[in-house]
């Protein structure tokens, strides 16, 4: 008998050792297997360790959880399979496979099913990299079940908000019923799939909508309504910020909201900055989880069903409450005739079924309620008309959600009378004489700038008649904006708005009342762009149309600040892209190909096609402006030069423009024609072709610039190495090999001897079959650079660095 009681024991130890060895093993895998066992010291962690199942207990819960979380961190879990089906803590969990197929949580002998199996008996569970737990077939490969299926309160990369017609499956979020308990609460996230948005629904009711979803640029979206990290402010692919790429599919079997992160989260060494989750809270907030961000995305908490601000709508609300009333988180206490309100007076509600939002409405809708709080299974309410709180500025008392302000009440007596008429009277008063000093000044301001719009459009014997409409100048199509007007769209000329700095002053991006996104160029007093400029620039764009000259939609003027408003160009300047060793990988050969010829084309227009013969005078990678579809625009009017019909070409002894882009004849005499942009078109053909500035050359022994790096390649039958290595197998050679030869014929060092722009379109297109070939170009010399300094110097010119030489007074 002895010895079958110690057989017994010897086997039950065995069995246990046994299981615990299968379980180490598990806890080093990504599948669990028919036949194995996960209990709740083990885990299953996905192939690249970015996701990790296992046991979950919530804090002070006394519950456990089979869950999904972030490897890295040990973050709140994105997914929960038994949410409304806790363990306890002292139950020995285990999660298997059955012989049947079924995946279910096994304690103190009852199961949890997870999955109910079918017909496949091979079957075996994956967390995927993705994050999602999957049951397949072993023999087929084929997916039974998902994890990503069944959604609990976090949206992250690859899941879905949306229907699956096949299946009448809803894939919604539910929060949480409380920040501890992981049970499914009042609040939903939903796709709304006929208004195209979000819809956080608290118990069937919608609470908050984010607005349709449109395309803003490229393949760029946005919501109407977002906070945080919703809004991307730049629009440009950034690790650090997480920009959102928004996905919404419809087709006949399903319809869907997704989104994804710009970057792979595989691609970075710091994987922890492209950990992304949209996480329902208990109380209905949205916010993303990451580290990087970790902030919210809806404040849904502020809507209290009287004002659709931010996205909240409408319900009907009590008599009682208005808008300048909410609950506001306090550290302090209540008191009633002085004397403190011990909370165990005060209603318990204790209904296991109220949730923090309960409580809170409860409260809202009651008379006497002037604040709240959520305890365990129940809500606590602080009522009676004569209460008071008293705020512990230091945070050492309790904490509590506390109405703000207190109701207005009928029968106030006369002292509170009083105080009303005063706290509403006199505000009236002040606005009124507010209102009236703001118009005698804007009357003030309105005639100065009328007078300032006449002095523009009549100087230097240009004469156009206006008109004021609308409180606003309209004179060459163009629209005068009030420096209000710029100040609201640019948020008050904010370091967040800014597009960058030009040579004559900061570019700022902004978004009109109607909706229409604007770029600003502010030009001071201290740009060296005077009003003659200014007109200049006003005069030659309004006249201009073309798809490859950027818009211009108006001006303001301000003082001594004058302002001129284009048509906003999301992707910036052609340089922010081709000099940057990230972005230009954006740029594959035909898309260089595309801007080299838009550019000509722009040019073309200019020299030939317009109704005024231009010279743009300062053509550079900086003023190429790219549009949504990085289709090129040429801006930057204010050294632009009017020819006559007749004029070939014209003397100044001021040099504008940038150097390194203007031609010898131009830098040296002060000549300037057509093929002085001709020149500087050549320049960028090479940048844009190499992907390196033409002043980027340091070696001392090596070339000076660009210009000349190309010359010794071509001379050396080289040209090839001249390509941008990021162009890999997307370049066409016998184009790169035509637009280096086209580039070099448009830097000849006798103007005479570059082509017109119309011929470079032809060579472009490929209609001239016999280029000549290029002489030695006019590139600068080590040697030379000491006399243009030299002379530059006796002439007062700015810089001869690459930046906008200011100094506009020509040579008559």
């Amino acid at each position: 008998m002895k010895s079958r009681k110690a057989f017994s024991t010897n086997t039950i130890s065995l069995i246990l050792c046994s299981l615990l060895l299968v379980s180490q093993l598990v806890a080093c895998l990504d599948t669990l297997k028919q036949g194995e066992h996960l209990n709740f010291t083990s885990h299953l962690v996905s192939h690249n360790n970015n996701f990790t199942l296992g046991f979950y207990t919530p804090k002070d819960s006394g519950k456990m959880y089979i869950a999904v979380w972030y490897t890295v961190g040990g973050y709140h879990p994105l997914w929960i399979g038994n949410r409304d089906n806790p363990v306890g803590n002292n139950s020995s969990p285990i999660l298997a496979i059955s012989g049947t197929g079924a995946m279910v949580i096994m304690h103190k002998g009852r199961n949890i099913t997870l999955y109910e199996g079918g017909s496949s008996r091979d079957v075996s569970a994956t967390l995927w990299d993705s994050g999602n737990f999957v049951v397949t077939d072993v023999s087929s490969s084929t997916v039974l079940w998902q994890s990503f299926d069944y959604p609990t309160d976090t949206l992250i990369p690859g899941m879905k908000l949306g229907l699956d017609r096949r299946s009448g499956r809803k894939w919604i979020l539910t929060s949480w019923f409380g920040s501890a308990n992981p049970a499914s609460g009042p609040f939903t996230l939903e796709w709304d799939a006929s208004a195209r948005g979000l819809v956080v629904r608290r118990r069937g009711v919608v609470y908050w909508t984010s607005g349709v979803l449109k395309r803003y640029y490229g393949d760029y979206h946005h919501f109407k309504y977002q906070v945080n990290a919703f809004e991307n402010l730049n629009f440009e692919p950034d690790p650090v910020y997480q920009n959102y790429n928004f996905t919404n599919v419809t087709t006949r079997n399903q319809e869907y909201f997704a989104y994804s992160l710009f970057q792979d989260p595989a691609s970075t060494p710091d994987y922890r900055k492209f950990i992304s989750g949209w996480r329902l809270a208990y109380n209905g907030t949205i916010s993303d989880i990451s580290i990087a961000r970790s902030s919210s995305l809806a404040r849904i908490t502020r809507c209290y069903g009287y004002s659709r601000d931010q996205g909240c709508e409408l319900w009907q609300q009590p008599r009682f409450r208005n808008s300048r009333e909410t609950f506001v988180l306090r550290s302090g206490m209540f008191t009633e005739n002085g004397a403190v309100v011990d909370f165990m007076s005060q209603k318990i509600d204790r209904n296991s079924s109220l949730s923090f939002t309960d409580c809170r409405d409860n409260c809202w809708n009651n008379f006497e309620c002037f604040g709240f709080d959520g305890v365990d299974l129940g809500c606590l309410y602080w009522t009676g008309k004569d209460l008071q709180f008293e705020q512990s500025l230091d945070g050492s008392k309790d904490t509590r959600y506390v109405l703000t302000s207190t109701p207005l009440d009928t029968v106030a007596g006369a002292s509170k009378l009083r105080w009303i008429i005063v706290s509403v009277g006199v505000p009236i008063v002040l606005l009124f004489l507010g209102t009236a000093l703001f118009l005698l000044l804007r009357f003030r301001r309105g005639k100065k700038r009328e007078e300032e719009v006449k002095r523009l459009l009549t100087l230097e014997g240009y004469t156009n008649t206006y008109e004021m409409e609308d409180g606003g100048a309209k004179g060459h199509d163009l629209r005068l904006f009030t420096y209000a007007s710029i100040l609201a769209a640019t948020d008050n000329f904010s370091s967040e708005n800014k597009l960058g700095e030009g040579g004559f002053g900061p570019v700022y991006k902004g978004v009109t009342l109607e909706g229409h996104r604007i770029a600003v160029k502010v030009l001071s007093r201290s740009s060296g762009q005077g009003l003659l400029e200014f007109k200049n620039e006003l005069i030659l764009i309004s006249k201009l149309q073309h798809v490859n000259l950027v818009k211009l939609i108006g001006f303001s003027i301000h003082g001594d600040d004058k302002i001129i408003v284009y048509d906003y160009m999301p992707n910036k300047s052609l340089d922010v892209f081709l000099f940057d060793s990230t972005k230009r990988r954006l740029l594959d050969w035909p898309k260089r190909f595309a801007i080299i010829e838009g550019i000509a084309q722009g040019l073309l227009y200019l020299h030939k096609y317009s109704r005024l013969r231009i010279v743009h005078r300062d053509l550079k990678s900086g003023n190429i402006l790219l549009d949504e579809d990085m289709n090129p625009k040429i801006s930057d009017f204010g050294l632009a030069r009017i020819f006559k019909q007749n004029t070939s070409e014209a003397n100044t002894e001021r040099r504008v423009g940038t150097y390194g882009y203007m031609a010898p004849e131009y830098a040296m005499q002060g000549i300037f024609s057509l093929k002085s942009d001709v020149y500087g078109f050549g320049v960028l053909v090479l940048e844009i072709v190499s992907g390196r500035k033409n002043n980027s050359f340091h070696d001392v022994q090596g070339p000076l610039n660009l210009v000349e790096h190309a010359w010794e390649l071509w001379s050396n039958d080289c040209a090839a190495e001249l390509m941008d290595p990021t162009l890999g197998g997307s370049c066409n050679s016998e184009q790169l090999h035509r637009c280096i030869h086209i580039g070099l014929l448009c830097l000849e060092n006798h103007a005479v001897d570059r082509p017109s722009v119309e011929d470079v379109i032809l060579m472009l297109k490929n209609e001239m079959k016999n280029l000549s070939m290029p002489k030695n170009p006019a590139f600068i010399t080590r040697n030379s650079v000491v006399e243009l300094r030299k002379r530059i110097s006796s002439q007062k010119i700015d810089s001869v660095n690459e930046i906008t030489l200011t100094q506009t007074e020509e040579g008559r």
